[in-house]
């Protein structure tokens, strides 16, 4: 089966890329451009691993194909931190032990950075909410929430 060529922004930056008409983005991202920040945890959708944005709008990677990604700005865990400067949301994470494994913890630092881009002040059951296709098997959630919010409220009080 022939290539598909693609050019699309990944983190600000532009990047062209060869893929198979089949091949997901998730697979795009993770083999052809070396980010394997999004990790596949189903495959189907239901666990928000693989979890970026697509012109600003979460997405499950696994179910978008890369040759979709034509013209789009992707952005990917990779691109939350500013060089080695962690972002305050990746900073509380740490502080909060808001992690344990890590396989989710990528997919739910992107989708609570969208969060809290649409929403910078959200309430707790705004947050779990938000979170509801983030699956996490170690954390219990807690602790997440807790950075979420304390990330909300340190965002808020520097603008």
């Amino acid at each position: 089966m022939s290539q598909i060529h693609v050019t699309a922004t990944v983190n600000g930056d532009e990047v062209e890329f060869l893929c198979d008409p089949r091949e997901t983005l998730l697979d795009v991202l993770r083999d052809r451009l070396g980010l394997t920040g999004a990790k596949e945890g189903c495959g189907t959708g239901d666990c928000g691993a693989c979890s970026v944005t697509v012109d600003d709008r979460l997405v499950c990677s696994c179910l978008m194909l890369g040759a979709e990604a034509e013209g789009k700005s992707i952005g990917t865990v990779e691109g939350i931190a500013d060089g080695e400067t962690l972002h305050p949301l990746q900073e509380k994470f740490i502080q909060h032990a808001a992690l344990q494994c890590g396989v989710c913890t990528p997919g739910i630092l992107v989708a609570t950075k969208a969060l809290l881009e649409t929403n910078p002040d959200p309430t707790e059951t705004e947050v779990r909410y938000w979170l509801a296709g983030n699956l996490c098997r170690c954390t219990g959630y807690d602790k997440i929430i807790r950075a979420v919010m304390d990330t909300a409220s340190d965002l808020r009080k520097a603008s």
